[in-house]
């Protein structure tokens, strides 16, 4: 029994085909069971001509690697133009062929009436609960009451720092052997605090002033943990990860950005990510994980002080004040 087998130019044709079919409408289909959103994921344009250019060039390889195939897949083609198929079909096909080309590009080329394209919702806020509107970020001024335990503690030489960084503070520790642990930190209030403990004279603004580099150093942290991959460590969206998404994470130093919405929303945004967005804010769906899953409310209020301090933004005031 001979073995059936296809021609190798309706191969070509079936397997372009069929990549086609599935760049176009299995790929968009599997993505809608996979995330279970009421419509398909498409495949961008330019995605679907490089996907079509490698199946062309892998193609053209495999029919030019020998003269054998060569003949194979040339021969439809010469007995069409030969009139073996009745000149009739010859006919239809140079007609046909001509025509279809001609009216793609035609149809890409044309000038075409459209309804402007909708704006990006970077912020969409339809669902944004009202009892954050007022929130305040607790680490932009410090109580009294932390205040007076966080000099007790420096007194005493027993700051604990958030667990992330606490191993890379004990490491320098054991090789350094500091007089007090907050000289792992350079910066001016905190040299200024040790000066006054040493003096047995801290003030609480100084102490207030060092207790707040403590916190901007570990939202800073944190921030470099979790979001520097997408927003960069210029807070600009220009992370390692950021040409990644179809469209790219947003730049806070843009005055249009964090410096617009309140403090309330900002940890309300960072708290529910994309799967928290309105339907509103759909194609764009941001692929920001839902922190609150991951972080505590102290660690997403430190990243969002750090993230105004790197933007240096201030958030809007509510219109309740």
């Amino acid at each position: 029994m001979s073995k059936f087998k296809i021609n190798r130019f309706w191969s070509v044709v079936i397997t372009i085909l069929v990549i086609y079919g599935i760049v176009k409408l299995v790929i968009p289909a599997v993505s809608r069971e996979i995330t279970a959103l009421p419509f398909p994921l498409t495949v961008p344009g330019t995605l679907v001509f490089i996907y079509m250019t490698l199946t062309v060039v892998a193609l053209f390889l495999l029919v030019t690697f020998s003269d054998e195939f060569m003949k194979e897949f040339v021969g439809p083609i010469r007995g069409m133009l030969r009139g073996e198929y009745t000149k009739a079909f010859r006919a239809v096909v140079l007609v046909v062929v001509p025509l279809v080309i001609g009216w793609q590009v035609y149809d890409i080329t044309v000038p075409k009436i459209q309804l402007p394209s909708s704006l990006r919702i970077q912020h969409p806020s339809s669902n944004f609960p009202k009892k954050f509107e007022s929130l305040k970020n607790p680490f932009t001024q410090p109580t009294d009451a932390r205040v007076d335990a966080f000099i007790k503690q420096a007194k005493d030489n027993e700051i604990t720092l958030i667990p992330q960084v606490m191993k890379d503070i004990e490491v320098w520790a054991e090789e350094t052997d500091p007089d007090h642990m907050l000289q792992f930190l350079p910066f001016e209030p905190v040299k200024k605090l040790l000066a006054e403990i040493e003096a047995d004279k801290v003030s609480k603004e100084t102490a207030k002033a060092a207790l707040h580099e403590i916190d901007l150093f570990e939202g800073r942290a944190l921030y470099a943990m979790n979001c520097r991959p997408c927003h960069g460590d210029s807070v600009a969206g220009d992370g390692p990860m950021a040409d990644g998404f179809k469209l790219r994470p947003i730049n806070f130093t843009d005055n249009g950005t964090i410096e617009t919405i309140v403090e309330g929303y900002t940890f309300w945004r960072v708290m529910n990510g994309g799967p928290g967005l309105p339907t509103e804010a759909t194609p764009w769906d941001s692929a920001m994980p839902e922190w609150k899953i991951s972080l505590t409310d102290e660690e997403r209020w430190k990243i969002i002080l750090a993230e105004y301090d790197l933007a240096e933004k201030t958030p809007r005031i509510p219109e309740s004040e």
